[in-house]
């Protein structure tokens, strides 16, 4: 991951780190072969540093944890999911453009 802002989140930590967060949590939901998620990748890079301190960004690798994807109905990846108070708030998939994240980030601020 390119940026130190952005943090890995896995079936093991995942409850700590994004259900049991103060801030919301952006989760990008993403595999090392899938060309669209590493199109995305600098986008929620530079999210995770435009949004430093009020939303928390992170990634989870769909083929090195299993059950979280499975366990949110992630069937096509980039999956990008937004977590406020432990809940889903919104969802968006596919490479979209920073306006759309930004939006999807305003519902939760």
């Amino acid at each position: 991951m390119a940026s130190e802002l952005v943090f890995a989140f896995t079936d093991a930590n995942f409850e700590a780190e994004v259900l049991q967060s103060n801030i919301p949590v952006i989760v990008d939901f993403w595999a090392t072969w899938c060309a669209p998620c590493k199109a995305i990748a600098p986008l929620i890079d530079t999210i995770a540093q435009e949004y430093d301190g009020k939303v928390k960004v992170g990634k989870v690798n769909v083929d090195d944890n299993p059950n979280i994807p499975s366990k949110y109905g992630v069937r096509g990846i980039p999956t990008i999911i937004l977590f406020k108070d432990g809940k889903v708030v919104d969802q968006v998939v596919g490479a979209v453009p920073k306006s759309q994240l930004e939006a999807l980030i305003k519902k939760a601020l």
